[in-house]
């Protein structure tokens, strides 16, 4: 009894670090073991079958399912199965299952789950699994190598932030700050004559962190050094937060209060001439009928710098458990599934970069608008860290810039809080 009380005790700090709160960690641990007790997997009885978690879309997952069907037509007898899970379900319900030698044999997800899976040992390093070559045939930033070995392969690049315009609005997109400052400002219109406006020049979720990253870091700033080591602490992260601001309060180019959804609806609804938004967004926008461009974030004038989101591939990691007999046919559709072909197809359905090089010479690639335009803000983006601290410096960085947002601290007291809180939450995760 004492062996199994200090197991489960180890998964609930495990899974604190990737959590926001102990609470929501112990729901967590909670539904998950309900999910064991009740769905008993026995993963290693079932050579012949592969086993997918994973947090795509509808559009994502309609192509998977296709590809999946092809595998099996090419390889009788085997079977291969896709289930999809919310992203933080899919982090915890991962962890506790394949800590207790079960869960799926893939799972796939953004980057950032790399380093909270790799620290607790339950996926495996993939360097010696796949030739030299192969792997040289993808862009360096869509294979994700922690503490010297490999631990993802993606088959798309980016999740990042772009600037999405409504070309009905807009004919060319800014490119500076100060030229995005007055197009912002011709398209904010109070159409109705009631004080308030009703089309705004710029709409997005500008009160978490990630929407925030791409000013910090046209500022000159980021949120980590090489060591790992929280860096809110400067004068461009004073810089950003006062920029943001300033589009609100200054020039009232965006509104009081947003978030995500808020943000989406103005823009979709055609009261919003440009929105900040990921490439998961795009095929939604071009079905809701609007005709959209696509463009690098701005360049900030006082630095000369581009604005870089966090650039963050999306790919498959390899269940600890799967056995060494097994390995080969989880490897062959990892393969499979990379093919050129195969990225080429969701690339023409969801404008997504694919992560095959010799697709960037493709003339759909070369010539699609909004994939030109994609890959030069890939280029001018920055890697998303995958160590686990990451989420550490999420929760320090957002109530002190919430704060800033509702004028309750300066930027300067701001960016020093967010630096003296992250250091703390990094040490109580370590402890």
């Amino acid at each position: 009894m004492k062996s199994v009380i200090s197991h489960l005790s180890l998964v609930m700090r495990l899974l604190c670090k990737v959590h926001r709160s102990p609470l929501t960690a112990l729901c967590s641990l909670l539904f998950v073991l309900c999910t064991l007790y009740f769905v008993s997997c026995a993963r290693k009885d079932e050579p012949n079958r592969i086993l997918i978690w994973h947090q795509m879309r509808v559009d994502e997952r309609i192509i998977l399912e296709e590809q999946m069907q092809r595998f099996m037509q090419l390889h009788p007898g085997i079977k291969v199965e896709a289930i999809y899970k919310e992203t933080e379900e899919l982090r915890s319900g991962f962890i506790v299952a394949a800590i207790a030698g079960q869960g799926p044999d893939l799972v796939y997800g953004p980057a950032d789950q790399v380093g909270p899976f790799q620290v607790m040992d339950i996926i495996v390093p993939l360097e010696n699994q796949f030739e030299k070559g192969w792997l040289d045939s993808f862009n360096p930033k869509g294979i994700t190598w922690f503490k010297g070995h490999l631990y993802q392969i993606a088959d798309k690049l980016g999740n990042h932030l772009t600037l999405v315009y409504n070309k009905k609005m807009i004919s060319k997109p800014p490119e500076t700050d100060e030229e995005f400052i007055a197009i912002a400002k011709e398209q904010t219109k109070d159409l109705d004559g009631d004080g308030r406006s009703d089309q705004y020049g710029l709409v997005w979720n500008y009160t978490e962190p990630f929407f925030y990253i791409p000013f910090f870091s046209g500022f000159g700033g980021w949120v980590m050094d090489e060591q790992g080591v929280p860096t809110l602490n400067t004068q461009a992260n004073i810089d950003g937060l006062n920029f943001i601001k300033d589009l609100r309060d200054t020039y009232k180019v965006i509104p009081a209060e947003s978030d995500y959804n808020v943000a989406d609806a103005l823009f979709k609804d055609g009261k919003a001439a440009m929105i900040i938004n990921g490439d998961w967004s795009w095929s939604g926008y071009k079905k809701a009928g609007l005709d959209i461009g696509v463009a690098p974030l701005l360049k900030i004038t006082k630095t000369g710098l581009w604005c870089a989101p966090m650039i963050s591939p999306k790919g498959f990691s390899v269940n600890v458990n799967v056995s060494q007999e097994k390995l080969p046919l989880v490897v062959e559709f990892l393969k499979f599934i990379m093919e050129p072909e195969n990225q080429l197809v969701t690339a023409k359905a969801l404008n997504t970069m694919p992560t095959r090089t010799i697709l960037y010479e493709h003339p759909f690639i070369k010539n699609d608008d909004i994939l030109i335009n994609s890959k030069k803000q890939i280029e001018f983006g920055k890697p998303m860290p995958v160590v686990p601290e990451l989420r550490a410096i999420w929760d320090a960085m957002r109530p002190s810039y919430q704060a800033v947002l509702g004028g309750v601290k300066t930027p300067q007291v701001a960016a020093k809080e967010m630096q003296e809180m992250a250091l703390r939450k990094i040490a109580e995760m370590n402890e």
